[in-house]
């Protein structure tokens, strides 16, 4: 016997619903036993399937809460300019967006809203550094500390929608 999509493969395997020979490949495994791709009927999660209006309501919800989480980091920078507590923030910064960003679309899962999160992480990120002293303007050293705390940012707000 041949497989049905793949002829040049032998196989004795059948699909256990249709019948219809198939190989190791295209095989999918079932509760029920081996099927074709086509009598498994596989369809994504429902987690996993996220519209526009989903993306619409994550970046609506994305450029909020950054723009809310930018002017809150540079206030307690301002007041509180401490080397630690800049790491602080970012995590909180970074975790409370992908949280946000998540209830927004009811805890859905896709890159697209991983991309809108690091999107969001970042510019909160800006308006901080915008409203304060710009990182870029202290030296090498600043730089380094600016773009390890927007990667820890990113990181967290990123690791909330996975």
């Amino acid at each position: 016997m041949q497989c049905a999509k793949h002829p040049n493969i032998e196989t004795n395997l059948a699909c256990g619903k249709c019948g219809k020979p198939i190989c190791p490949k295209c095989l999918v495994q079932t509760p029920v036993g081996m099927r074709c791709s086509e009598c498994a009927n596989l369809k994504n999660l429902p987690t996993y399937q996220v519209s526009l209006v989903y993306y619409l309501r994550a970046a609506g919800a994305g450029i909020g809460i950054a723009l809310v989480l930018g002017f809150v980091w540079f206030a307690i920078n301002s007041i509180l300019p401490f080397f630690l507590l800049r790491f602080l923030i970012a995590a909180g910064v970074g975790y409370a967006t992908g949280e946000v960003i998540s209830l927004s679309v009811n805890r859905k899962r896709s890159m697209g809203l991983v991309i809108v999160s690091s999107i969001s992480a970042t510019f909160a990120f800006a308006i901080a550094n915008i409203l304060g002293t710009p990182f870029w303007l202290g030296g090498l050293y600043s730089i380094i500390l600016g773009a390890l705390v927007l990667a820890l940012t990113i990181f967290m707000a990123v690791n909330r929608l996975r």
